[in-house]
């Protein structure tokens, strides 16, 4: 069973410039930034007023009043995302063995709530919201994707920060090749726009200060100098290749192999040698040379030290092939989804695979010598790839690549 191979055939997206898979694929492809002035929350007593907010999001058109109720923001966009990966992939819940199919989700649970529930704790306990674990547990996320979905095999959250959603991934990967399940959806959902995480991540001095809220997020870029706050989810139904082939399904990619690392060097500062380890573990882990990797979704965060090391751990997993490897990040136009980010980016790097066409890294303008690799500057290039690494790099070390690789029979 550890030789099964597995499918992608289902993709779901809700993200700050679209919300469902074609309004996102058309942001990316066109260059749009999602990042503009908090409306969330009033930002007015804090240093940063900016986010990658998603906007509109109704869920109602993904489930019952009842509930929207009981699950955060956070849950509501997971649920829809999963939802738009069931009916991408064609699958009928009502004809497979449901205990064969599983959830697991990367989030961030209560660290997404809105600040306003510390009060209630401290000032008023008799208010607090019954319906507060529901509503914020990490567990409660893919506890109610799976109640939403009526899948009753393995259910679980995976938390290893930034690298989280990736992380799902992997770990949704290694269930199904150690026959666990035949179906998992997996992915991350994160609702980190609210004054908690402005608060932390702006006193760290890791949030951009950009005048222009369209240039905040710059990877890559001479000028960058931190990272924009974003939410949303990605959700990819990841399947057997026996069990898609069986029931006939559609195959939109595979995931070919994933690669796990840690830094074991600083609770911030990321490790280069680490980042490379984690990019060749996966290449071995999916049985794919070096040489076949034609295209690397970034972890791109567009702070002054994480991509400058990337570049170099790029450079040490692959060699002199690094510099013939567009590279982008998709995080210049949707923000940093945290938990979330890894997984809407490999629903990207899937619909770069399915539709030949690499998504730019948009407001690079100055080149930084420390960043010398071909970056897919402001404008999408028609491309058709084949192998792609998806990098994610999370605060404390934690490290996860996946290899995605077009489907050949």
């Amino acid at each position: 069973m550890l030789d099964q191979r597995v499918v992608i055939t289902g993709i779901g997206a809700v993200t700050p410039i679209g919300l469902n898979i074609d309004e996102f694929w058309q942001g990316l492809i066109t260059g749009r930034s999602g990042v503009g002035t908090i409306t969330l929350f009033d930002s007015a007593k804090y240093p940063i007023k900016i986010a990658a907010e998603v906007k509109g999001f109704d869920p109602a058109k993904y489930m019952s009043l009842k509930r929207a109720d009981r699950t955060g923001r956070c849950t509501q966009f997971a649920i829809a995302a999963a939802k738009m990966a069931l009916e991408s992939s064609g699958l009928e819940m009502t004809r497979v063995n449901r205990e064969r199919v599983g959830v697991v989700i990367a989030t961030t649970g209560m660290v997404s709530l809105n600040a306003e529930y510390g009060e209630v704790i401290k000032n008023r306990p008799s208010r607090i919201d019954p319906l507060f674990m529901t509503k914020s547990g990490q567990c409660m996320v893919p506890s109610q994707v799976g109640l939403e979905l009526g899948a009753k095999g393995l259910n679980t959250s995976v938390n290893s920060a930034c690298a989280s959603g990736s992380d799902s991934l992997g770990a949704a990967l290694s269930y199904i090749r150690a026959g666990y399940a035949d179906v998992i959806f997996a992915g991350g959902a994160e609702a980190g726009v609210n004054p908690v995480s402005l608060a932390v991540c702006a006193r760290v001095g890791a949030l951009s200060r950009e005048p222009d809220p369209k240039k905040a997020s710059r990877p890559f870029d001479l000028k960058r100098d931190g990272f924009v706050l974003g939410e949303g989810s990605g959700m990819l139904m990841l399947e057997s290749l026996e069990h898609a082939l069986r029931r006939g399904a559609t195959i939109l990619a595979e995931l070919a192999g994933v690669g796990w690392s840690f830094d074991a060097f600083n609770e911030t500062a990321p490790d280069a040698e680490q980042e490379a380890a984690a990019m060749r573990n996966a290449l071995q882990n999916a049985r794919t040379a070096a040489t076949e990797v034609d295209y690397i979704n970034a972890h791109g965060t567009s702070t002054k030290l994480n991509d400058s090391t990337e570049t170099r751990a790029i450079k040490l997993a692959l060699g002199e092939r690094a510099r013939q490897i567009p590279v982008s990040s998709n995080k210049s136009m949707i923000g940093h989804l945290a938990c979330a980010a890894g997984s809407v980016e490999a629903v990207a790097t899937v619909l770069t695979i399915s539709r030949g066409i690499l998504p730019p890294t948009v407001n690079y303008e100055v080149p930084d010598p420390e960043c010398d690799l071909d970056y897919v500057p402001n404008q999408a290039r028609s491309q058709m790839v084949n192998t792609c690494l998806s990098n994610s790099f999370g605060m404390g070390g934690q490290n996860c690549c996946l290899v995605i690789k077009r489907y050949k029979e």
